[in-house]
């Protein structure tokens, strides 16, 4: 666990395929498009932040899931939220899941392949999500998983294996992943960089690294697939399998690898981050949304910042300094630890909220800054108290009487919150991305406001100006500026 950061060009060293010759090999892998529907389980929401026209549902019961095989598109996602979950809730919801997923198949005969997306910095219930999901679906079904392959990579990002070594981009330069705050989360902390370590961390040694199988740099850029899939293949008894990545050209290589294999009879169950499921998907890469396609009309919006990572925080400083007109609403979170002050203090949030917005003014929400814990520390206790505060925070939404032209939720427990109790989505659509890894829900005619833009902003993503250009294009300022 000696790692080191290293400048990003580093990964350029290794020279990249033809992205022709990358299509191609695709295209032989799976000449019909993927050959089975990718079940995408989403532990937040982030996770169609590459992905454009597929759909989001935020239910799992056997009815929706069947619904999802049988319809078109090489994809749909299932919003668990299970990031804010405890161990045992997230043992009971993915068992659930995978006993409706079954049955769903029967209704169909629709084949599937199975993705568990999770956050591309390694936190999250690993291996209890993929173990439960393993252990029901091979008891529900003639089914026998092969490996598991893990993938963090997520180029827009920042986030690159080389080496095996799982990096975050900060600059130019690259942090060992354990090196960086995510690997100190109140909840999911961490300390191995190295995926083949990290995995016999969070297994307690049940998988020693010694014996994960690991796909490199250098065969993915020599285009092997053939020898990759045959790798794959050699895998048994819900072997694990690495994979570095430190472009989307890697992604669909492996792709095609992946589907190589599965002709051959392989079958893998997958966690990995949003990297992975465009390529998956076959799906091509469509320029960001402009305004115009938003059609927010430059009207007064809500932002929502629930996400105390620093990267969050730098951001809405920024927003803050350098946007004008805009109505700061600070959040004191500390009323949690307080009996009943909670209550209050979103009764006094919802009203300067509505007073901005009845004013035409864009609405900043924010929590204090502040990283709180619980008194006794456990982390579980930690997650209650931070749930605790993101569902009383979005419940704003559900409150609110005044329509925003349009809604940013800033971090993954805070946007799963606003989206599905505050919004009371059921199925949504994804628009595509309004900044690099930053997606656009268009609202169900079920929700609370039907057709909303809804931003989904992850809490560690974007440079320090990026919620400012966020807001600027959905206030139609940004085109001004530049016309």
């Amino acid at each position: 666990m000696n790692e080191r950061p290293i400048p990003v060009s580093a990964v350029e060293r290794i020279p990249l395929p033809e992205a022709g010759a990358v299509r191609e090999a695709f295209a032989r892998a799976c000449p019909a498009g993927p050959p089975r529907k990718l079940v995408v389980l989403d532990d937040d929401p982030t996770g169609v932040q590459t992905v454009h026209g597929v759909p989001v549902y935020t239910d799992w019961e056997r009815g929706t899931l069947a619904r999802g095989l049988a319809e078109d598109g090489p994809m749909f996602f299932v919003l668990t939220n299970s990031r804010a979950l405890t161990a045992a809730e997230t043992v009971r919801l993915h068992t659930r899941i995978a006993e409706n997923l079954a049955q769903a198949y029967r209704d169909t005969g629709r084949e599937f392949l199975l993705v568990s997306r999770s956050d591309s910095t390694l936190r999250g219930h690993y291996p209890l999500e993929t173990e439960t999901l393993r252990r029901t679906l091979e008891s529900a079904l003639p089914l026998r998983f092969d490996g598991e392959i893990l993938m963090p990579f997520f180029a827009e990002g920042g986030r690159f294996t080389v080496g095996n070594v799982h990096y975050v981009r900060a600059g130019g330069s690259l942090i060992p992943a354990g090196q960086t705050e995510f690997a100190r989360d109140t909840t999911f902390a961490y300390r191995a960089s190295d995926l083949t370590e990290w995995i016999a961390e969070r297994t307690q040694g049940a998988y020693p690294a010694g014996e994960t199988v690991c796909i490199s740099l250098e065969e993915l850029r020599a285009l092997e697939v053939e020898k990759i899939a045959r790798r794959l293949r050699s895998v048994h008894d819900f072997g694990k399998i690495a994979v570095n990545a430190a472009d989307d050209l890697d992604a669909e290589v492996f792709a095609a690898a992946l589907w190589r294999a599965a002709a051959l009879g392989g079958n893998y169950l997958l966690r990995c981050a949003a990297g992975l499921v465009r390529a998956l998907g076959g799906i091509e890469k469509r320029p960001l949304l402009t305004s115009a396609e938003l059609r927010t009309g430059g009207g007064a919006g809500l932002v929502i910042a629930g996400s105390h990572v620093q990267k969050t925080t730098a951001q809405l400083e920024r927003l803050l300094r350098d946007e004008p007109d805009l109505c700061p609403i600070r959040f004191d979170a500390s009323a949690a630890l307080r009996e009943g002050a909670l209550e209050t203090e979103s009764d006094r949030v919802l009203a300067e909220t509505e007073r901005s917005l009845a004013a035409g003014r864009t609405a900043v929400v924010y929590t204090s800054r502040e990283v709180l814990r619980a008194g006794s520390g456990a982390p579980e206790d930690n997650l209650r108290l931070s749930t605790g505060i993101s569902r009383t925070l979005t419940s704003l939404v559900s409150r609110l009487e005044t329509v925003p032209s349009f809604l940013i939720a800033k971090g993954g427990i805070t946007s799963s919150d606003v989206g599905t109790r505050g919004l009371g989505v059921r199925r949504a659509m994804v628009l595509g991305q309004l900044l690099p890894g930053v997606p656009v829900w268009e609202t169900g005619g079920e929700s609370r406001f039907p057709g909303l833009p809804y931003v989904i902003f992850p809490g560690n993503v974007g440079e320090e100006d990026a919620l400012l250009l966020a807001v600027r294009k959905l206030r139609g300022r940004e085109e001004q500026e530049h016309a």
